[in-house]
């Protein structure tokens, strides 16, 4: 059989060309300018200061809250939907999910101005209610993130455990709870992680909705605009350190859940 022109390696090099030069660059200079002094000196000062300054954990702590209430309210509209559309008899179940999804397509400004209007006709001022508006913003900006992987993971649970829960006699909660709930665990995990993670930083939501407080994304933004690339850079390594560790935690989850089944 005649050799084939070029191997899997070979085709793999542009990939891994891009990796270096867009992924993994960009990562050594921030991980550079985070643990350096102004100087170029390498320090962990901006390391330790982030954790002792007032103003980086008042902000880190309002991030979560935001990040915590946007992913636990996109998970409570998110599940039932993908439920109904995943084991309801629907001849075009695809077809209601892209109506989750459309809104996807259009313009992320477009969107939040669209939905800051309708806040406004129903508030009079943005300004009164900062933090129920930027919540309300994310969760409608996310909820399809939570939707689909949620869709895809009750897609694939094998209907005859479901009904072997109904047939020994378990009510359609206990069901719920004991049999659907685990099988979704990898479905949920994914969305929490697509949800959580950029709730933290998505700070343009924030400056839409007249919400002054800042989150992890509009302080980065912030030391940046100053051309405090050091302080900027460490929050950056930090929050991708964060990343890191709690996609090692979902991976490990996720390892367990299909190893048990």
């Amino acid at each position: 059989m005649k050799k084939s022109f070029l191997d899997r390696k070979q085709l793999a090099i542009p990939y891994f060309i891009y990796l270096v030069l867009f992924v993994v660059m960009p990562l050594l200079v921030v991980l550079y300018y985070g643990f350096t002094d102004g100087e170029g000196h390498l320090s962990c000062y901006n390391f330790t200061a982030f954790f002792t300054n007032g103003k980086t954990m008042g902000t880190l702590v309002y991030s979560l809250i935001i990040a915590v209430l946007v992913t636990v309210i996109c998970l409570i509209l998110a599940y039932p939907v993908a439920y109904i559309l995943a084991k309801g008899q629907y001849a075009r179940k695809h077809s209601f999910l892209m109506v989750f999804v459309l809104p996807m397509w259009i313009n992320f400004t477009l969107r939040i101005t669209a939905l800051k209007e309708i806040l406004t006709l129903l508030e009079g001022n943005l300004a009164y209610h900062p933090f129920m508006n930027t919540v309300i913003c994310m969760v409608y900006d996310f909820l399809p993130f939570m939707i689909m992987p949620l869709f895809n993971a009750l897609t694939k649970l094998d209907r005859s455990m479901i009904e072997a829960g109904h047939d020994l006699g378990a009510t359609f909660w206990q069901v719920l709870i004991k049999v659907i709930l685990p099988l979704s665990v990898p479905g949920i995990i994914s969305g929490v992680t697509m949800v959580f993670l950029p709730a933290m930083t998505n700070y343009v939501v924030l400056d839409m909705v007249y919400n002054s407080t800042y989150i992890m994304g509009s302080l980065i933004g912030s030391y940046f605009n100053s051309y405090d690339w050091n302080n900027g850079s460490i929050i950056s390594a930090i929050l991708l350190m964060l990343i890191g560790f709690f996609t090692i935690f979902t991976d490990k989850v996720i390892s367990n859940k299909e190893a048990a089944a």
